[in-house]
């Protein structure tokens, strides 16, 4: 093993027309399904933890592996599922959180992808195309009705909206318009923004509301340079506006008048001005350094061969690519932060697939990395070939490994100020020796350590009692971590909970339906903090929705009787 260096200062430095129609019929008080708690929830804590996570109850909706449980939102003692199974939003009651109770689904024309709700009752719900490459729309909806759900109106957005949010004032909904290609890799829409100014009153917004933020100005021939560590590449050849089609919005984060939208696969983060839906700056993340002591990585699945063990390493010349999925945004001593989960996703579209086993890849003799680049240490990790290649030498002197298995807090200029480092596999770890880096479909041993390892997929953060908390999911092994981040330099982890029966392999089992209904929570996707003065127990809750497992399971959020920091 190579020796750690230093960190370097500064983790990184700044670096259509006409309405679509969606008809959408209801369906009301179908027969509530019921997940059955985990008998013995896998929990572990710091010393002196704050809170303590449970679980209360939750809903079943019988389908494995199939999202159909996805992004939940919160209104009036209820939360509203997207379920990408159905194509649909559902709609559970959970005034008595240990028995969440169906009420009716929204469906449309289209795929539902995800849903945000207003202050007042203003749902709206961001719906993909059934050709995913046409433009999308926003379906708005009246929540305040506990049995049924009005349909406002829609508008029409861009090319795959994946993720809607609504400012805090209330007076936007920002859509991440992804625009992916297809298949095939012969359609490849623009990725953009859309920023639809929101009625004051309970009603749907026109279509001359919608504004639509694109990445015009970072083309080539644009007014605006694009920092070179911006990924762009594998675009369709010969089309216009390459790096539009190229950048793909993935989630969003507001902060007054500001959104903050990641660019997963790109790396980076773009900036949105909502007044004038402008797209104001982009600013790449940078690598993270797995060569320094506590930023570390368990990169095999086979360490040694058939016998797999917990083993995390350094590595000089391996770096991970943080390609964030989650971001949210908070306030502390009056400045904002941007909170990310660093999950990691590579391209793959038509014969274009971007990534390799190191074991595939030539290592150059004279890279650090060359004497590991075997099975037992780092050749089955899977790595980018887009990213360290030397052209001269015509083989590869770094490595850059999909995502981060962290969380990061960056300030809102591209600076990072913290990275939970290779705490999220020594926590998992420590609470679940037995199935470290396990599978989400199965449960295994390290089935994971090869790829992204845990892999924070989501976050959402809470206040507690002066004290503010972020909340990250771990799509793979499972499970919910807490930091306390009220002073972002000095994040801490405070508890981690996982609601899952790991003797239960459900993909392995001969009765799934079986397996599926005792094996608990699969593959956090989406979570959603309801404070106390909102939550039927007045006590604060978190709503997390599980797209494998096909549940949406709230926790209690229960605060120590100790002296916080």
């Amino acid at each position: 093993m190579t020796p750690s260096r230093p960190t370097p200062g500064g983790a990184a430095a700044r670096l259509a027309a006409g309405a679509l129609a969606v008809a959408v019929p209801f369906s009301f008080a179908l027969p509530a399904s019921t997940a059955a708690v985990v008998d013995e929830p896998i929990s572990y804590s710091a010393p002196g933890a704050a809170l303590a996570l449970s679980p209360l109850g939750s809903y079943d909706t019988g389908q494995f592996d199939e999202s159909a449980a996805e992004i939940v939102a919160y209104f009036d003692n209820r939360v509203f599922v997207v379920n990408a199974q159905a194509g649909s939003v559902d709609v559970l009651d959970i005034s008595e959180p240990a028995t969440p109770e169906k009420l009716y689904t929204l469906t449309s024309d289209g795929v539902a992808n995800s849903v945000a709700i207003r202050d007042d009752g203003l749902g709206v719900i961001a719906v993909e195309s059934e050709t995913k490459t046409d433009p999308g729309s926003l379906v708005f909806f009246d929540a305040r009705t506990p049995r049924a759900a009005a349909v406002l109106g829609t508008v029409q957005v861009g090319a795959l909206p994946d993720m809607v949010t609504i400012s805090e004032d209330g007076r936007y909904a920002v859509v991440a318009n992804e625009g992916e290609p297809d298949d095939d890799y012969t359609v490849d829409p623009e990725g953009s923004v859309s920023v639809v100014a929101l009625p004051k009153n309970l009603t749907a917004a026109t279509q001359s509301a919608v504004r639509t933020a694109d990445f015009h100005a970072f083309e080539d021939d644009g007014s605006t340079p694009l920092d070179e560590q911006v990924r762009i590449f594998a675009g369709i050849d010969g089309v216009d506006h390459p790096v539009s089609r190229n950048l793909e919005p993935e989630y969003i984060a507001v902060e007054g008048d500001t959104a903050y939208v990641t660019l997963q696969e790109a790396n980076a983060v773009a900036e949105v001005s909502l007044q004038q839906a402008q797209v104001t700056d982009i600013w790449p993340l940078g690598f993270k350094d797995h060569s320094v002591e506590g930023a570390g990585i368990d990169p095999s699945d086979r360490d040694p061969r058939n016998a797999p063990t917990f083993d995390i390493r350094t590595y000089e010349g391996l770096f991970g690519v943080y390609m964030p999925d989650g971001i949210s945004a908070y306030t502390a001593r009056g400045a904002t932060y941007l909170v990310t989960a660093n999950e990691g996703d590579a391209r793959e579209w038509g014969d274009y697939a971007e990534g390799e086993r190191v074991a595939d890849l030539e290592v150059c003799d004279s890279s650090p990395l060359a004497a590991y680049a075997g099975a037992g240490e780092l050749g089955r990790l899977n790595v980018t070939r887009e990213n360290g290649y030397n052209a001269e030498e015509e083989c590869y002197d770094e490595l850059y490994a999909f995502g981060a298995r962290s969380f990061s807090i960056w300030t809102t200029d591209g600076t990072q100020v913290f990275d939970s480092g290779d705490s999220f596999e020594r926590i998992t770890h420590a609470a679940l020796p037995e199935f470290f880096n396990s599978n989400h479909s199965e449960s295994n041993l390290e089935g994971r350590s090869d790829d992204k390892g845990p892999e924070p997929e989501s976050l959402t953060i809470g206040q507690i009692r002066g004290h503010v908390y972020a909340f990250i999911g771990f799509e793979r092994v499972g499970g919910v971590a807490v930091y306390d981040i009220t002073e972002p330099e000095r994040t801490a982890f405070v508890t981690y909970l996982n609601n899952r029966d790991f003797s239960v392999s459900v993909e392995d089992a001969g009765d799934q339906d079986a397996a599926l209904a005792v094996a608990g929570d699969l593959g956090p996707e989406g979570l959603t903090f309801i404070p106390a003065k909102d939550s039927p127990t007045r006590e604060p809750l978190l709503a997390v929705a599980n797209e494998v497992s096909g549940t949406t399971t709230l926790l209690s959020i229960d605060v120590q009787k100790r002296k916080q920091r």
